[in-house]
């Protein structure tokens, strides 16, 4: 497992390398403040972690990182934002599982998550789990499959919406 320091090294030289890699002159980098699109409301699993990577980047770097929530469409606004901005590093867009999903679910996106978006850095994994009430018939994912087909109709979950993780997940 990463030690906190070493990750944020790792993170900080992987937001680094494009910017080298394209840029051979002798620039620094971060030149200006960088801004960190989460297409999430504030206060989110996932704009809780781009702020707190982006505090450790900003005292590391000394230069700002500062988090844009740009909410709505499940991340499509946000993500049609940033591949809508200048190519210069200063501009990057945090996704989640819910970006590759929304490509296979929206016919007419304003971008292409393979063709405008570089990956940079893997920040956060997330596992997904199903419960129900220990009163619930069904002990296992096999037993619950089964009890769904038996009784249509009659098992509700909830979700953050079409597209999410939670949804397809669901599904």
């Amino acid at each position: 497992m990463l030690r906190r320091r070493n990750f944020h090294r790792l993170a900080a030289g992987a937001l680094a390398a494009p910017t080298v890699a394209r840029h051979a002159v002798a620039q620094s980098w971060p030149a200006q403040p960088v801004r960190l699109v989460v297409g999430f409301a504030a206060g989110q699993a996932i704009d809780i972690l781009a702020r707190l990577i982006g505090q450790s980047l900003s005292e590391q770097l000394g230069q700002q990182f500062i988090v844009d929530n740009k909410p709505g469409s499940g991340g499509n606004i946000a993500a049609e934002g940033v591949a809508r901005a200048s190519a210069d590093g200063h501009t990057l867009l945090v996704i989640g599982a819910n970006n590759p999903i929304n490509s296979t679910l929206y016919d007419k996106l304003g971008f292409d998550l393979l063709r405008d978006f570089a990956p940079v850095a893997g920040i956060y994994r997330v596992y997904q789990v199903m419960v129900v009430n220990p009163s619930f018939p069904a002990k296992s994912g096999a037993e619950f499959i089964a009890y769904a087909k038996a009784n249509p109709g009659k098992i509700n979950f909830g979700s953050a919406g079409t597209g999410s993780v939670a949804h397809v997940s669901g599904e």
